[in-house]
């Protein structure tokens, strides 16, 4: 047991290095491009706020929660930036490996913040309501793992 869990550990960091290593073999002239990217991804997050809202109609008695539930949906300012490739060559594995750990605990904190706001937005909700949120939530869901996907 202890094999097949140092194993999945093992290939899951092997895994991280070599999506790592791909991401630095791209053009760092990339950043307008990025900059399009990040401002299209959060009009298409806008745009996906906007039609939940009207598919859920809302009673003016949520309208507090909703936008309790918005504010802490909304994607985080800070893009993670991505290491400067001299200084990540420069870094030996175990830091490498150290800085993969801070990066996904910050993720870890964001994806906590966002289910902690998702629920107490759902505790609000009618009956009808959460069908309509689950099937858009597995909808939206369904969308990032196709996307994650096609990153890799």
């Amino acid at each position: 047991m202890k094999l097949i869990r140092n194993t999945l550990i093992t290939a899951s960091l092997l895994a991280g290095l070599s999506t790592l290593s791909f991401a630095q073999m791209r053009p760092a002239a990339g950043s307008e491009h990025m900059a399009r990217m990040h401002e299209h991804m959060s009009q298409r997050h806008a745009q996906h706020l906007t039609d939940l809202k009207t598919q859920l109609k809302l009673q003016p008695d949520q309208e507090a929660a909703w936008l309790t539930f918005t504010q802490a949906m909304q994607p985080t300012v800070q893009t993670p930036a991505r290491p400067d490739r001299a200084a990540f060559e420069k870094m030996s594995t175990p830091e490498r490996l150290e800085q993969m750990q801070a990066h996904r605990a910050k993720m870890d904190v964001q994806m906590q913040k966002h289910a902690e706001a998702t629920k107490l937005f759902y505790g609000v909700l009618n009956a009808e309501q959460k069908k309509v949120f689950d099937s858009e939530s597995l909808r939206f869901m369904h969308g990032m793992r196709k996307a994650s996907h096609r990153q890799h």
